[in-house]
């Protein structure tokens, strides 16, 4: 894997369409690695999941250095098994108000895809360059910053996960 800096790891279930599959698309790009089982991710690091009751915010950079962000490539209908990832080891972080870019989701708030938590992730803790190269893959990869910039660039002056869910109530409900 070229950049060293930082382990970027997709738990992929397996559960989409290869062809459609950001998560793949990135490993083709020797962007992010790819594990089939949760025993194999990354211990401590900063996992991305939708259920965690904690928010994503510019406090976990440090975590993200030294153990790696973790992003789960799997399809939410399973709630069932999504369960499991409640008390995955790590930390569990869920992303603030975004709006997806990608293709089949485009428009909607909160349903990203992979790659768009990731870039997300890596923008609010002010790896910017290693998001855009993340985006660089698609070509709708540039649509979701220039859609969320006023977000993202809000997130990343939040101090911590308190901080961040204030910011996201503003955007919600618009004051």
């Amino acid at each position: 894997m070229h950049h060293k800096e930082l382990k970027i790891v997709v738990y992929h279930a397996k559960q989409c369409d290869p062809r459609k599959c950001s998560a793949l698309k990135l490993k083709r790009h020797n962007l992010v690695w790819i594990v089939h089982s949760t025993r194999e991710l990354p211990r401590g690091a900063v996992i991305l999941n939708p259920f965690s009751p904690r928010a994503f915010s510019p406090a976990d950079r440090e975590r993200i250095e030294k153990r790696g962000l973790v992003a789960l490539d799997l399809s939410w209908k399973h709630a069932d098994e999504v369960a499991k990832f409640l008390n995955i080891r790590g930390a569990s972080r869920c992303l603030p108000y975004l709006i997806a870019a990608n293709p089949v989701n485009y428009g909607k708030p909160t349903r990203l895809s992979t790659v768009e938590a990731l870039a997300a992730a890596l923008f609010i803790t002010s790896f910017r360059q290693e998001a855009e190269r993340l985006l660089s893959v698609f070509k709708w990869g540039n649509t979701f910053l220039s859609l969320n910039e006023e977000l993202l660039k809000t997130y990343v002056k939040a101090r911590d996960s308190g901080e961040v869910v204030k910011l996201q109530k503003q955007f919600i409900t618009g004051d």
